[in-house]
């Protein structure tokens, strides 16, 4: 990343998406965001808000994430959101809504880096629509989990390699956060 535009986008670290199998994946977030923080680089933060009669819930049978606490950030990087470029609520998977693909234009940014959860949706989804937009991707990979469990998660890295690519895949220890 160096001599990029690089922004770090934090996905759907919310409070309804957070349980036994991606509560470890916050320490790693909250180390990465102050990190890049440090750096005087953007942070953008996403939050999905699910609504009623939503495709979630009318074809997946899901109706959480409609309402405080579920939609609320984590604690952990409530601090960080005052000091974010953005937070974007969202009603769909990908960070690029109308709000989201503005920002990274108009900033003129060339990478986004990528996590979150969850690793197989919104993270995925997300990170596919930045290499359909001609940005460069980077998912960090112990940076995102799912909240569906290590299947779901090893799934979504699994098809992030074929359609990002397998060098587009970092651990948060490989980000670069230094100034571009």
């Amino acid at each position: 990343m160096n001599g990029t535009r690089a922004a770090l986008i934090v996905i759907d670290m919310q409070n309804g998406f957070v349980n036994d199998q991606s509560r470890h994946v916050i320490p790693t977030v909250v180390r990465l965001v102050e990190r890049w923080e440090a750096t005087g680089r953007p942070i953008v933060f996403t939050r999905y808000h699910n609504y009623p009669g939503s495709p979630f819930e009318r074809l997946i049978h899901w109706s959480k994430v409609q309402h405080a606490p579920e939609t609320e950030i984590v604690p952990e990087l409530q601090p960080h959101t005052a000091r974010a470029r953005a937070v974007i609520d969202k009603r769909i998977y990908s960070y690029f809504t109308t709000e989201g693909a503005d920002i990274a234009t108009r900033e003129g940014w060339t990478d986004l880096v990528f996590c979150g959860i969850a690793t197989e949706s919104c993270v995925l989804k997300s990170a596919v629509d930045a290499f359909e937009r001609d940005l460069t991707p980077w998912l960090v990979t112990d940076a995102s989990a799912s909240h569906g469990g290590p299947a779901a998660h090893d799934a979504g890295l699994l098809v992030a390699c074929r359609f990002i690519g397998a060098g587009q895949l970092i651990r948060a220890s490989e980000v670069n956060v230094g100034v571009a």
